[in-house]
């Protein structure tokens, strides 16, 4: 019997170049998603919990999400869509804050490729990419440049041989 191809892997390091650009789908964040990621990170922060002191006190107004849900979000669509089977490690990042993001906000991820080192190993490289989280207005809510470690061709190849 023939072996199947994999659909859905992420990108291998030795596909992508230095300058390119690529955008993900969008997620729109819901009320639901804010309770949940709160409650299960213990963010239990007045901005985030009590709506009545946001509406009295607070910098902004509306059900503003915390910084590290839109991230987590973000990193979730990438993962979705570049890393199944490629991603190898997360190694470092800087991450900004530009503004808020708030249930109701359709979150993507726009991203540009910064850097490419292959490895001393063989088969994997170091990558740092640019990626702004953006709202559906347009608006970056978020940037950050992740030093991950991926997989090329070669080092999948191995994988799937050993059964990984």
């Amino acid at each position: 019997m023939a072996e199947l191809e994999y659909v859905g892997l992420g990108l291998f390091w030795d596909d992508i170049e230095v300058g390119q650009k690529f955008r993900t789908v969008g997620r729109t964040v819901t009320e639901a998603d804010i309770v949940n990621f709160i409650g299960c990170t213990g963010m239990l922060e007045v901005l985030f919990t009590d709506m009545e002191y946001l509406k009295e006190h607070g910098p902004m107004q509306g059900r503003v999400a915390p910084g590290a849900l839109a991230y987590c979000f973000a990193e979730g669509l990438l993962v979705q869509s570049t890393m199944q089977h490629t991603g190898l490690a997360f190694l470092n990042m800087e991450l900004d804050v530009k503004g808020p993001t708030f249930a109701g906000d359709t979150i993507h991820v726009e991203v540009e490729v910064l850097e490419i080192r292959p490895t001393s190993k063989g088969g994997r490289a170091i990558v740092r990419t640019f990626n702004e989280i953006k709202n559906q207005r347009g608006e970056t809510v978020i940037t950050y440049n992740p030093l991950r470690m991926m997989a090329g061709h070669e080092t999948h190849k191995l994988m799937m041989a050993s059964g990984d």
